[in-house]
C-alpha cells in the first residue's frame, strides 16, 4: 500500500469538508455573490479503492452526512488549523458564535469539533433538518454503534449535542493503516487474546462432548444467516452463550481458542482478578467497558474460571448483598444482550447461578479423559522424531 494513495485521499477529504465549511458560513451570513445554494452543490470526491481510507468508505457503504462525521473526527489529529475558521466572534456578543459549536481542548490549542458543528454544517439555521440530524447520528448509527467515533460529555447535563467528537484510536489504525488497533491489556480493558498453535486434532474429547462443540461450530456457521435470511430477528437473541464445566485441564480454553481459530476470531480472556470489586458498582463499571468495547467487534469473549463472578446470588442480609446481588443481574442481561459469542468456564458446574444456567443455549461437559484419552493425550505429546 502507498502511503502517497492515502496522503492523496485525505487531502481531497479534507478540501472537500474545507469547500462545504466555506459554503455553510457564506449562505449562513449571506454574503452578496454566493453561487452555491446548499451543500450540496459541493459533491464529495469520488476515490478510488487500494487505500484503507476509501475501502474503509466503500465497504461500509458512507453516504455524504456519514463521510463528514468521520473526516471531521479525525480532523483535530491531521489538520486542526481547518476549523480555526469558527473561531471567528459576534460582534454583539463579542464571544464565538454559539451555533458553531467546538471547543477549545485543555492542552490542544485548535478546536475539538462537538455534534453541534456537525449539525450547524448540514443544517444550518434550519430546524426540521437539525432535528433529522440529531436523529440519525444517534446510538445506532453505524460509527457510534462500533465505538469508532465516541460523542463524549464532560457533564451529563448538558445538551445532547455539546459532546465532543473523538475518533478512536482504532478508528485512526484502520483510515491510515487499514488494520484494527489490538486493545491493550489494562485496568480500562481487562482481557487478554489467547490464541494457540494447535488444532483440533491436538484436542482428546468424549464423544458427547464433541456433538456439543460441533452444535456451537453450526451457530458460528449459519446464526447471522437464521436472523438475516430467515427472518427471525424476533425470535432468537443475536449471541449465543455456552458454559463449559469440568476439572482443570480437560481442554475448556483451548477449545475457546480452537472455535475462535475455527472462524478467525479474536478470543479475549477475561482477567475476572481486574473485574470484580469490592466497591460497589464498580464491577458492574469494569465489566461494561469489556462489553462496550467487544460489542459489534465479532470477539469472543472467554470468562474463566467464571463462578467467581457468575456464582449464585446470596440471601439479602444487608445492603453489600443486594449490590452484589444487582451486579449478577447486570452482568446476566449483558451477556444475553452480547451479538457474540460468550463462554463462561468453571471447574464446578454447582456454583453458577440457576438464573444464567438456564441462559445458556449450550451446556458442555469436560471430564476427566479415561484411560485410552490419556494414552492419545501422551502419543499427541511427542513429536514423530521423538
Amino acid at each position: 500500500m502507498s502511503e502517497y494513495k492515502v496522503t492523496k485521499t485525505l487531502e481531497a477529504e479534507l478540501a472537500w469538508l474545507g469547500e462545504v465549511i466555506n459554503v455553510r458560513l457564506k449562505l449562513y451570513f449571506d454574503e452578496p455573490g454566493t453561487k452555491a445554494k446548499s451543500i450540496e452543490d459541493c459533491p464529495a470526491p469520488k476515490h478510488n479503492s487500494g487505500n484503507p481510507f476509501s475501502n474503509f468508505v466503500k465497504e461500509n457503504n458512507l453516504g455524504v452526512e456519514d463521510r463528514l462525521l468521520l473526516i471531521l473526527s479525525i480532523v483535530p489529529v491531521i489538520k486542526p488549523q481547518l476549523l480555526d475558521v469558527f473561531n471567528i466572534k459576534n460582534t454583539e456578543s463579542d464571544q464565538r458564535f454559539t451555533e458553531f459549536g467546538a471547543v477549545k481542548g485543555s492542552q490542544h490549542n485548535g478546536l475539538i469539533p462537538t455534534l453541534e458543528t456537525l449539525l450547524f454544517i448540514l443544517a444550518g439555521d434550519d430546524i426540521r433538518l437539525r432535528l433529522k440530524y440529531l436523529s440519525y447520528f444517534g446510538p445506532n448509527h453505524l460509527l457510534l454503534k462500533k465505538k469508532l467515533i465516541i460523542l463524549n460529555s464532560q457533564y451529563s447535563y448538558e445538551p445532547p449535542q455539546s459532546r465532543i467528537i473523538v475518533a478512536t484510536g482504532e478508528l485512526l489504525e484502520i483510515l491510515l493503516k487499514g488494520q484494527e488497533l489490538q486493545p491493550e491489556f489494562a485496568v480500562d480493558f481487562p482481557a487478554k487474546p489467547v490464541q494457540t498453535g494447535m488444532d483440533w486434532k491436538d484436542l482428546v474429547l468424549e464423544e458427547d462432548t464433541w456433538k456439543q462443540i460441533e452444535e456451537i461450530k453450526t451457530w458460528m456457521d449459519y446464526g447471522q444467516e437464521l436472523l438475516a435470511n430467515w427472518n427471525l430477528q424476533d425470535k432468537l437473541k443475536p449471541g449465543y452463550r455456552c458454559l463449559f464445566y469440568g476439572p482443570p485441564g480437560t481442554g475448556k480454553t483451548l477449545t475457546a481458542t480452537l472455535l475462535g481459530k475455527y472462524k478467525r476470531m479474536d478470543v479475549y480472556r477475561v482477567d475476572l482478578s481486574l473485574i470484580v470489586s469490592k466497591y460497589i458498582g464498580e464491577t458492574e463499571q469494569n465489566l461494561a467497558k469489556v462489553f462496550d468495547r467487544a460489542e459489534n467487534r465479532n470477539w469472543i469473549l472467554f470468562f474463566d474460571e467464571a463462578d467467581a463472578l457468575f456464582g449464585k446470588r446470596t440471601n439479602v442480609k444487608d445492603a453489600h448483598d443486594r449490590f452484589a446481588n444487582q451486579e449478577v443481574s447486570f452482568l446476566l442481561q449483558r451477556v444475553e444482550d452480547y451479538n457474540g459469542l460468550v463462554i463462561l468456564a468453571t471447574n464446578f458446574k454447582a456454583n453458577i447461578d440457576d438464573a444464567f444456567a438456564r441462559r445458556f443455549q449450550t451446556v458442555v461437559n469436560f471430564p476427566m479423559p479415561r484411560a485410552e484419552q490419556r494414552e492419545n493425550l501422551w502419543k499427541n505429546t511427542f513429536s514423530s522424531k521423538m
